[in-house]
């Protein structure tokens, strides 16, 4: 039997991709085809992916073509596969050629020419791309511009923001000055999304006045600080038939995912703790000055990422949550520490904008644990490591715009097929914004306040 192997994207399959796929199964006996995964085409430096991977699967499925589907998910899989299902030919298309010569030391090469007039690619820029408006105040602003270029479907059409200093940066650095509105309103007239990135205690109003406009929104997590708000934005956005989607960038992550499934899978046995730190510095004149009003505090700016790990891996039936802030005289919380108790286990996240601390994660299970180095919530490399140093095993997956681009694209997917509109939020969006209400409320939050002469010393 003579085993034949090919790879590809296999983006809005077309008869291209069909006459190929007839062309190699003609080759042989038996045809596998590797379907790359969505975080793999990065290292070609652009994401064109339109379609989920498991909207692909499909598609060659249909097809039925293949005698065996797999996911093509890391550099180097393609001698591992030939060696594992002893293939004999190895073929992919003629725009190739040359490139996979090195498999010739493994298996027979062949390269088959395309179907002359249709791409992906083609159909891809048939396609109107959405007219993007980024809201915020903040430097991320910055970035979102940046990865904005990488994604298909996407095109930058202005900001707003409020804060001058942030946008005469922009200025220098290139961007144009017709990209800068002159009001938020003026913003959602000549856009069909915006990225919100403005204060958390500014997010309901701006999303509610982005859908009452008829724009989707992705909203940089925390999206509200209250369960009701959330309820009624879901409720308009699905009316609408708009999309609204919670922005946390390490969820798109492809090693922060994988490690998540690893946990669940029973790798460490039971998972009994979970420890996460994320901190950072601000300007301690900034802090101590009135004048905060462009600063997210620890919680704003870190709680969300924090929690996530905790109620994707334990869940949100815990039996108690205590929540201690530290903050600066002129009432800026510089530091948070919530601890999270469940009847089997107990989770703690450390949460700094004033406080500095070694940004790691640690997930301790009954058979081992997952490390996770700093910073964790920029995850592309950690390890499981176990009693027997033997066993331990490292990950390593490639990040590129920590996670934004890959949010982006999940959200280009979502308006592009917004039939049934609504909240898209993560999964534990609502016990997220939970754990934000009781801080709000003061439920079980104990405050500790630094005196001046502790924020003077260095």
């Amino acid at each position: 039997m003579v085993t034949v192997i090919t790879y590809g994207t296999f983006d809005l399959l077309h008869r291209g991709h069909i006459r190929l796929l007839e062309r190699a199964k003609q080759l042989g006996d038996f045809l596998i085809v590797g379907v790359t995964a969505d975080d793999f085409d990065k290292v070609r430096g652009k994401i064109n992916v339109q379609q989920s991977l498991y909207e692909r699967l499909e598609a060659v499925k249909a097809t039925g073509l293949a005698d065996k589907i797999i996911v093509e998910e890391y550099e180097g899989q393609k001698i591992d596969d030939i060696i594992k299902y002893d293939v004999d030919i190895f073929t992919v298309g003629s725009d190739w050629v040359g490139k996979f010569d090195y498999l010739k030391d493994y298996c027979e090469v062949k390269y088959l020419s395309r179907t002359e007039g249709i791409s992906s690619s083609d159909l891809r820029s048939q396609e109107s791309p959405i007219k993007m408006g980024i809201l915020g105040d903040s430097a991320l602003v910055g970035k979102l511009i940046k990865e904005c270029s990488y994604v298909n479907g996407i095109e930058l059409e202005c900001i707003y923001s409020k804060n001058e200093n942030l946008l005469q940066a922009l200025s220098y650095s290139g961007l144009e000055k017709e990209k800068m509105s002159e009001s938020y309103e003026e913003m959602l007239k000549r856009c069909d999304a915006v990225f919100i990135v403005s204060a958390p205690s500014d997010h309901y109003e701006h999303i509610k006045t982005a859908l009452n406009s008829d724009c989707s929104v992705i909203c940089e997590s925390p999206v509200v600080m209250r369960k009701s708000q959330w309820g009624e934005l879901t409720e308009l956005a699905k009316s609408k038939h708009l999309v609204l989607m919670e922005a946390i960038k390490t969820a798109h992550s492809t090693a922060y995912k994988r490690l998540i499934l690893l946990a669940k899978s029973g790798k460490i046995g039971k998972v009994v703790s979970i420890d996460c730190t994320c901190t950072t510095l601000r300007d301690k004149r900034d802090i101590k000055s009135n004048n905060v009003k462009f600063l997210w505090n620890s919680i704003e700016e870190w709680g969300s990422t924090a929690m996530l790990p905790v109620f994707q891996l334990l869940g949100s039936k815990y039996s108690d949550c205590t929540i201690t802030k530290c903050e600066s005289s002129s009432g800026y919380n510089i530091f948070t520490k919530i601890d999270f108790y469940y009847p089997d286990s107990v989770a703690s996240v450390k949460l700094g904008t004033g406080v500095k601390s070694e940004g790691e994660m640690i997930i301790s299970g009954t058979d081992g644990y997952i490390y996770v180095p700093s910073p964790w919530w920029k995850t592309d490399y950690f390890e499981i490591r176990y009693e027997d140093q033997n066993q331990n095993k490292r990950y390593f997956y490639q990040l590129d715009g920590e996670g934004i681009r890959n949010e982006l694209v999940d959200f280009v997917r979502l308006v592009k097929n917004r039939s049934s509109g609504g909240g898209r939020g993560l999964t534990h969006a609502l016990d997220i914004i939970d754990v934000f209400e009781r801080y709000l409320d003061g439920t079980s939050v104990r405050t500790i306040e630094l005196n001046q002469n502790d924020q003077d010393n260095p």
